[in-house]
């Protein structure tokens, strides 16, 4: 009993997997393709995640991940934040720049950390839930490289957001189901071949903390 009942969270889990993974939604027959389960099985899966509203049926009976999805990733979030500002802090104050943690919310990228820099004149201010599309900014630009098999780095913008300011941002690897970056904005000129490296250590230093949590 207590194998089945793992086998079914295990089969439930995948099915949040490819949908989070499919904007467009995926029919029963679709998903059970994929996963290569019973379409009547599926159906099974697909109902209960539903009257839990972690997924959803549009006009057409395609399925999508529901709104509940939502409410078990606002808990996360404060982990996220408290794992990070550490990090984000001594990133802030080596460099003299505002640096932020930034996860993909679909199309969007959203700062969910931020932490400006002490001892400087002048910074950046960039609001916490702030939201841009992923092409844009090198924050969201660096969360599309971590989704590259063969990727720079780190990703480096100029005057995208914010007349006059530069951003350098590099992904947070290796940690499973989050789509995230590290980065730093600031006004003026940088020293990219300096500050990129910093940016990425740091990137990296956070995904060691999320793993190790």
């Amino acid at each position: 009993m207590a194998t089945e009942t793992a086998q079914t969270l295990d089969r439930g889990l995948r099915v949040l997997t490819i949908l989070a993974a499919t904007p467009g939604g995926l029919t029963v027959t679709e998903i059970s393709t994929r996963l290569e389960i019973n379409r009547t099985v599926v159906y099974r899966l697909v109902s209960t995640l539903e009257q839990h509203a972690l997924t959803r049926r549009d006009g057409r009976g395609r399925v999508h991940v529901g709104l509940g999805v939502l409410h078990l990733a606002s808990g996360v979030q404060p982990v996220l934040r408290d794992l990070a500002i550490p990090i984000l802090r001594e990133l802030a104050e080596e460099v003299g720049c505002t640096a932020h943690l930034t996860v993909a919310d679909g199309e969007e990228a959203m700062a969910l950390a931020v932490v400006e820099p002490s001892w400087t004149d002048f910074h950046v201010a960039y609001r916490v839930g702030s939201r841009h599309a992923l092409r844009r900014g090198a924050a969201g630009k660096a969360i599309l490289l971590g989704r590259e098999a063969d990727a720079a780095p780190y990703a480096v913008t100029s005057g995208e957001l914010q007349t006059g300011a530069t951003g350098i941002a590099a992904p947070v690897y290796g940690v499973e189901g989050l789509d995230a970056s590290v980065g730093i904005v600031t006004l003026g000129e940088l020293d990219i071949e300096e500050i990129g490296p910093k940016v990425a250590a740091a990137a990296e230093e956070v995904a060691r903390a999320l793993r190790s949590s």
